[in-house]
Parts: structure tokens; sequence; C-alpha cells
């Protein structure tokens, strides 16, 4: 069984009496608080309910254990120690000490948790000290082909910090948000899009692609978003679903290419708002 690294994950460890109080009040997602071979799926939002920093978030060996992309990481890390205040939280930074990496199956020798909540499991997160990773393969083409073909968009690879709300990348559909409870970080954004139904952007599997990562694609002739990061010809863009009045009329680069909405998707192209 391989494990696939995931370099450009940082982890951090929060534990003390108030790790679950403090990460369950900043984060959207609902943070697990005892032993589950389950990890949950969260981001912090800024006041204005744009993604700081997303990942995901599993119980083990009396902790919590979270990662993030490495480009958010400095930022994440002050950001929590801030809302930390007088909280009996530690919150140690493993970026120097451990790994993340992705299989398809369990690991009973590392700290290995089921890898996205909702009806979009890919496989298992993994999480264990340098030394024990140093086997790993270093190709993680298959993590991120995985990914994109059940139509997760990531950060870093997808879309940058403070550029996307929670809605775009599908958080309320995949479980990544607890609507029922109290107040967060940039909850008022999350809670006005759900009720009004003003998700205009979500994400779409695009396949056919030969144009790299940021290539706008156009629907008809307005640019309805961009590209992630592509993959054998294939990638996630978070597009404007309002614009894809005609999924058989869509380019990237001045070639026709291929959307489809993921299984896991309550939207439609040609709307704004989710389809119940």
């Amino acid at each position: 069984m391989t494990i696939h690294l995931r370099a450009d994950r940082a982890v951090f460890r929060f534990s003390g009496p108030d790790a679950h109080k403090l990460l369950n009040d900043v984060v959207t997602g609902h943070v697990p608080a005892g032993d589950s071979d389950t990890a949950a799926w969260w981001a912090l939002l800024s006041p204005q309910g744009k993604i700081l920093a997303e990942g995901l978030a599993g119980w083990a060996e009396d902790g919590l254990w979270l990662d993030v992309h490495q480009s958010v990481a400095d930022d994440f890390l002050k950001r929590m120690k801030m809302y930390r205040l007088r909280a009996q939280v530690v919150i140690d930074d493993l970026r120097e000490t451990h790994r993340v990496g992705f299989t398809t199956e369990a690991r009973p020798d590392a700290i290995s948790h089921i890898d996205r909540l909702g009806a979009a499991r890919i496989g298992w997160r993994i999480v264990a000290p340098l030394a024990a990773a140093v086997d790993w393969s270093t190709d993680d083409a298959v993590y991120h082909g995985a990914r994109i073909a059940a139509g997760l968009a990531e950060q870093g690879a997808d879309f940058p910090a403070n550029d996307a709300f929670a809605h775009d990348i599908g958080l309320d559909i995949l479980d990544g948000i607890d609507f029922a409870k109290g107040c967060y970080v940039g909850q008022e954004v999350v809670s006005r899009m759900k009720h009004r139904g003003t998700a205009r952007r979500r994400p779409v599997i695009v396949t056919g692609i030969t144009a790299p990562a940021g290539s706008a694609l156009i629907a008809g002739s307005r640019e309805a978003g961009t590209i992630g990061q592509v993959v054998d010809g294939q990638a996630v863009a978070i597009l404007r679903l309002d614009r894809i009045t005609d999924p058989e009329a869509v380019t990237v680069d001045g070639k026709p290419v291929t959307v489809t909405l993921p299984a896991w998707a309550t939207y439609a192209f040609g709307g704004s708002e989710m389809v119940e």
C-alpha cells in the first residue's frame, strides 16, 4: 500500500482542555471531540467570509491534528494564537517534524483519518513523523487526480487565500460547515448565502485541457472562471454557474473542453441558486 507525500501541507497539533472549544468557536466545520477515524473539513474565514485557510481536523493521541497549505501556514498560526487569548491550548507547529500523506487505506502505524466527509470520500489522510515518511512516494499526482475527479477544490492548487467564499468550494454541501453551532468568524456571510441561495460560483470538473493552471474558461464570449491544477488534462474550476448556459460551448485557451458537475453537486448550470 503506497503512501503519497503531500509535500505542500503543513501540520499543527492543538491540545489542552480548551483545544476543541477554541477550534469549534473559530472555524466553520464540526470539529471532532474524540477518537474517530473520520476527519472534519473546515475553513478559517475572514470577517468578510473569504477563506484564509482550509484543511482537515482529526482527533488522535489526545489532540486535534490539522493540516493547511504551506502558503498560509504562517498566517494561520498567527491568527490561531491571537484567537487563543487565555484559553488553555497548546499549539504545536509540526512543520519540521511531521508530514502529511494520502493513501486508499488506513495505516495502523500512523495517524489515519478518512480524507473527506460528505459524499466525496476519496481515501485517507496520514500524518507521521518525518523519519516514518522517508519511504513515501513523492508523486502526489495520485492524490490530486483523485480529488480532481471528485470535484474537490483545494487551496493552493485551485485558489489562493482570501479569494473564495465557503460556498464557492462546496463546504456547505460536503459537511465543511456546521450550521447548527454558534457563531464563528465569517458566520454571518455564510448564513446569508445559505438562506438567500446566492452562491453563484461552484466547483466544476473540466476535462480535455491542454492549457496551464490559471487559464480562463470562456463560456460563449464571457469568462466564467479559471481552471486550477491540471492533472492528466483534468482540473477543478470554480465557475460562475449563471454564465454556463450552454455546457457544450465552453473553451480554455481557445480549445473546446468538457464541463461536468461533481457527483455530489446540488447545483446546476445556468443559475446561481442551489438546487435543493
